[in-house]
């Protein structure tokens, strides 16, 4: 897979827009590959998270985020899902799986209900050792202050609040990868 040539397949090279999601993607799939390199008995499939941690995020130009340059018309929080469906018409289901599992620490069926998220109602948690490990890696990093590293003290804050389960899930994550 040329990933660099899927990206531009929906984006413009060099805008605004493309340049964010490169520049954040790729900080996620350094840190994602670091941690596979840290902890080899985890036998991640690196060639794997170069190429998920690259397009997780593939979903975001379909989305109205304008702070960040994303002028489409659903809402922020669909972009994984938007995302998997991309992956999956280009015939990448397991891609897909990080594009709808990756967001926040994944989110759980109760979770959509109860916050009336815009998404199907049922689970949207990463499963495989290279899901959690691209989920956890972006977790450090934002798209609007792109190549600055979150503390994992800001990190663990910022996920409690929206519930004990993410913030038990990243403290799990913080024991497996750091």
């Amino acid at each position: 897979m040329e990933v660099v040539t899927l990206i531009e397949k929906y984006y413009q090279k060099d805008s605004k827009l493309y340049n964010i999601l490169i520049n954040h993607s790729s900080d996620v799939t350094q840190k994602a590959l670091a941690i596979a390199k840290n902890h080899p008995e985890l036998n991640i499939d690196t060639q794997f998270v170069s190429e998920a941690g690259m397009l997780h995020d593939v979903g975001i130009f379909l989305t109205h985020a304008p702070y960040i340059e994303c002028f489409g018309d659903k809402p922020y929080m669909c972009h994984g899902i938007l995302g998997a469906e991309l992956m999956r018409n280009e015939g990448y289901p397991r891609h897909a799986l990080v594009c709808e599992r990756h967001t926040g620490a994944g989110l759980t069926e109760d979770e959509i209900v109860e916050q009336d998220l815009p998404l199907p109602h049922q689970d949207f948690m990463p499963v495989s050792i290279e899901e959690q490990v691209i989920c956890f890696a972006d977790c450090f990093f934002s798209k609007t202050h792109l190549g600055e590293e979150k503390s994992v003290e800001k990190v663990r804050s910022k996920l409690a609040k929206f519930g004990d389960r993410s913030a038990k899930l990243f403290d799990e994550w913080c024991k497996m990868f750091l």
